[in-house]
């Protein structure tokens, strides 16, 4: 009985018990197989109503955005001689070199 113990010998035991059993598992889901795949497409379609829903939401609050954006900006080009905010002020450098101290007394020069 080695050849039970290869792939292709359990493929085809588990195909004949399929063939065997289809017309059992048919009969089974022919009653409500229709109902159900009403049910299914129909939670699709509200599925994809709410999407479209949301992604029109979305897209709203990015339009808010980029207006509210856009007159900032012209607000800002508006009054030049106004201070620059945080994000355009450049920071400072710190200095590379130690700041020299003087020498102690007594210590050769």
């Amino acid at each position: 009985m080695a050849w039970l113990n290869e792939d292709t010998a359990k493929g085809v035991m588990v195909g004949v018990g399929l063939v065997l059993t289809a017309p059992l598992l048919l009969a089974a889901v022919g009653g409500f197989g229709r109902p159900a795949a009403r049910a299914a497409v129909k939670a699709g379609l509200l599925a994809y109503e709410k999407g479209m829903e949301t992604a029109t939401e979305v897209g709203e609050l990015v339009e808010d955005l980029l207006a509210e954006a856009e007159a900032e900006i012209d607000a800002e080009r508006a009054a030049p001689d106004a201070p620059p905010t945080e994000s355009a002020a450049e920071p400072s450098a710190p200095s590379e070199t130690p700041p020299k101290t003087p020498p102690e007394p007594g210590a050769s020069a």
